[in-house]
């Protein structure tokens, strides 16, 4: 799993129906990277320190996987074939070409600018760098995810999983619902009640605003392609993403922790032991 630049916390096989995963931490940059910007601003679309803020889910038996890849090199949170034609040499995508929309943010499978609208590159990307991405990093990723929900779902019959992201407290111009949107403390986002049964939103709706939190649900954000891949609620696999404001738990201009990182991630761990018993095993 190393190889693909991956971590798996917690156990092979989980101790709850609960499996957890944060695409967007990884801060490791591949040497064909070839962007023009440092590894400081293309650290502008990493989800920091999420995985630091789930982690301790694996002392309680449920699994926890992440990405140790950038982001912006290429996102697992899209589909393979979301590929963004003003990025690609040529203009013409050979495989399986299915647009998100992303595109127009230039946050396509492999981004092209990053959240304030600096492009990430000089040139065009060829279609062979592209492809080796998908097999090296992307596909290893989903492999990885797919595992982890089947297990749980066959021990279980049933599997909740949690796609753990988070977001700036601002919006910037190539932003979700345009620029200079603040947001709110935690945005849940089901793709408007098709990836899980609502009873499990609401039930992690309640519990974090019942800690005080503002949450949102489904704006701006309503999950992407790792709660619509492998969501299946009728067959009892839930997933529902989950966006934390950046402010709660670190300063933005500095990219540290500050000291609401700690009393977050017991809120969190809080809510896990809720779901956990709500919806364990009986």
């Amino acid at each position: 799993m190393n190889d693909a630049l991956l971590t798996h916390y917690g156990p092979a096989t989980p101790l709850h129906p609960v499996v957890l995963d944060s695409p967007h931490s990884g801060r490791r940059f591949p040497a064909d990277f070839g962007s023009v910007l440092d590894e400081a601003a293309l650290r502008d679309g990493e989800d920091c320190f999420i995985d630091a803020l789930w982690q301790p889910a694996a002392e309680r038996g449920i699994p926890l996987l992440a990405a140790e890849f950038p982001r912006t090199y290429i996102d697992p949170n899209r589909h393979p074939g979301d590929i963004d034609l003003d990025l690609l040499d040529g203009g013409h995508w050979p495989g399986v070409y299915q647009p998100s929309g992303k595109a127009a943010l230039g946050k396509a499978l492999v981004w092209r600018l990053l959240d304030d609208g600096r492009p990430i590159y000089d040139r065009r990307l060829g279609v062979a760098e592209l492809q080796q991405r998908i097999d090296h990093y992307h596909q290893p990723y989903h492999q990885a995810l797919r595992e982890l929900l089947d297990t749980a779902h066959r021990r279980f019959g049933v599997v909740y999983h949690l796609n753990c992201h988070s977001m700036n407290a601002v919006s910037g111009a190539m932003g979700e619902g345009g620029a200079g949107q603040a947001r709110a403390d935690i945005v849940l986002g089901d793709r408007d009640g098709s990836t899980c049964a609502p009873v499990f939103t609401h039930f992690v709706r309640d519990t974090l605003a019942g800690m005080g939190f503002d949450v949102a649900v489904n704006h701006p954000f309503k999950g992407v392609e790792l709660v619509r891949a492998y969501a299946d609620p009728a067959a009892g696999r839930h997933s529902l993403q989950l966006e934390i404001n950046k402010r709660l738990y670190m300063d933005e201009g500095a990219l540290a922790p500050h000291a609401g990182f700690a009393p977050l991630q017991g809120r969190l761990m809080a809510l896990l032991d809720a779901i956990s018993q709500r919806f364990g095993p009986a």
